[in-house]
């Protein structure tokens, strides 16, 4: 156990970073055997390890934890981020990362890692060892990418239960976007949800001179629809039904 306590004052390591520790490639190899083979540590994902408990015989990161650390410029993003912050309506068994590194999605612990392409302009906050998309970033990320990964009514459930947003911050990750359509969305959401956020008229001002002036769809897929002149957007004829069926079916789980 001579390089466990290091190693668990880390909680996860890379087999680079192995071998600057230890000196040599063959003496990381023969930690990691010895390692894996005691439950000191296992294997996350090809080259990346977590430490084990030996009081609890789990890992003594969270998933959040691990997936911040598996590249420098690695944090966790749209639900995983909602999660991270108490805002999850419920809990995922993925984990979705942004990073510039390329890696094809696994499983580790019962969560599924999930790549997510690292935007220009991240805003990331960071919480020990946990790297995170700001609450206003995690809200437009997942406004802009709701048909990708969690789908709009989980989106409105998780939006439900931010206590607070700045508007000006939300504005600045959408000019980091630069998406005519992304605010059209965040102009007709955050519309629809006035009562809620209580937005100024200056915020949907910005975001209709901004707007995309092509007609689209809000759901892709939605059965019925009702045209949004305003914002040009055809969305489901009354969407709080689905703000009040996202409510009622959080207030079941609870």
């Amino acid at each position: 156990m001579k390089h466990y306590e290091k190693l668990l004052e880390a909680g996860c390591f890379s087999r680079d970073g192995l071998i600057k520790l230890v000196g040599t490639p063959a003496g990381a190899k023969a930690v990691i055997y010895e390692y894996q083979k005691k439950g000191y540590i296992e294997r996350v994902k090809r080259d990346f390890y977590v430490v084990i408990s030996m009081e609890t015989k789990q890992p003594v990161l969270s998933r959040y934890e691990i997936a911040s650390n598996m590249f420098p410029d690695a944090c966790i993003t749209h639900h995983s981020a909602f999660e991270f912050f108490g805002y999850g309506s419920q809990v995922f068994y993925d984990c979705y990362v942004a990073t510039d590194s390329r890696f094809t999605e696994f499983e580790y612990d019962g969560v599924t890692y999930h790549r997510v392409e690292r935007k220009p302009g991240l805003e990331v906050i960071k919480f020990g060892k946990v790297n995170v998309t700001s609450v206003e970033q995690t809200v437009v990320d997942s406004i802009r990418d709701f048909e990708k990964i969690s789908g709009l009514e989980e989106v409105l459930r998780c939006l439900l239960l931010v206590p607070a947003l700045k508007e000006d911050e939300i504005l600045k990750c959408l000019a980091r976007n630069n998406n005519g359509f992304l605010y059209q969305k965040c102009g007709y959401l955050f519309e629809e949800l006035q009562d809620e956020f209580a937005f100024s008229d200056s915020f949907f001002e910005e975001c209709h001179k901004r707007s995309s002036d092509a007609k689209r769809y809000l759901l892709k897929d939605a059965s019925e629809t009702a045209y949004q002149e305003k914002w040009k957007l055809y969305t489901p004829p009354i969407l709080k039904k689905l703000i009040d069926k996202g409510v009622g079916d959080f207030d079941a789980i609870g």
